[in-house]
């Protein structure tokens, strides 16, 4: 009697694991815009980006990627950052969330003032600025309508690399916590994000 053949079953792809960063923002609307930038099905990592809701404090910052990690399965290889201004927060709330990341294994990256300056080196060094209101005006000269919840993306992509150049330069030597002067250390994880894309070479 002849042998029944067996269904031929399609095996399913074996997918490599893409290394996870969670990202919890203080900004409810232009971080996860302009992090969105890193994410797609055809990048080497994911990102799982927590943007604040109605408590943007930087312990609420924290306690949201907290409870995120808490959710993930992350591998050893995955990464944690908060991403927040220093604008309005006592030194006391930042001295906290930094202890606070110190002991989950949390990176940390701070914008003086806020997270537009971070954006404003994109175009230029930054130079001085004021206050948070000065920083969106000075914005504002390379990016006419931006306001929270409309930035231009595309105008920002090709520039990453002149902006982590810049905030390097302003990082020396580089600072323990968070810049005490006009600066930003989200170039931190900006520049992790494009080497892992492979968009710039590793060194």
């Amino acid at each position: 009697m002849a042998k029944k053949r067996r269904p031929f079953r399609r095996r399913k792809p074996v997918l490599d694991y893409r290394k996870l960063f969670v990202i919890a923002t203080e900004g409810r609307k232009t971080e996860p815009a302009y992090f969105g930038l890193f994410n797609s099905r055809e990048a080497t990592i994911r990102l799982k980006v927590l943007p604040s809701r109605h408590r943007t404090s930087p312990r609420h910052v924290l306690e949201r990627a907290e409870a995120a990690v808490k959710e993930e399965k992350l591998k050893k290889a995955d990464e944690t950052w908060l991403v927040i201004d220093m604008d309005q927060w006592p030194a006391d709330q930042l001295e906290e969330v930094f202890a606070g990341c110190q002991s989950a294994g949390f990176y940390l990256a701070v914008s003086n003032p806020k997270f537009e300056y971070w954006l404003l080196l994109h175009f230029e060094d930054g130079g001085v600025v004021e206050s948070s209101r000065a920083c969106s005006e000075k914005l504002r000269h390379y990016l006419p309508d931006y306001v929270k919840g409309n930035l231009a993306v595309h105008k920002l992509s090709p520039k990453i690399p002149d902006a982590i150049r810049r905030a390097k330069e302003k990082d020396q030597p580089p600072c323990k916590k968070w810049p005490e002067q006009n600066g930003s250390t989200v170039y931190l994880l900006v520049e992790k994000l494009f080497v892992e894309t492979a968009c710039l070479p590793k060194e």
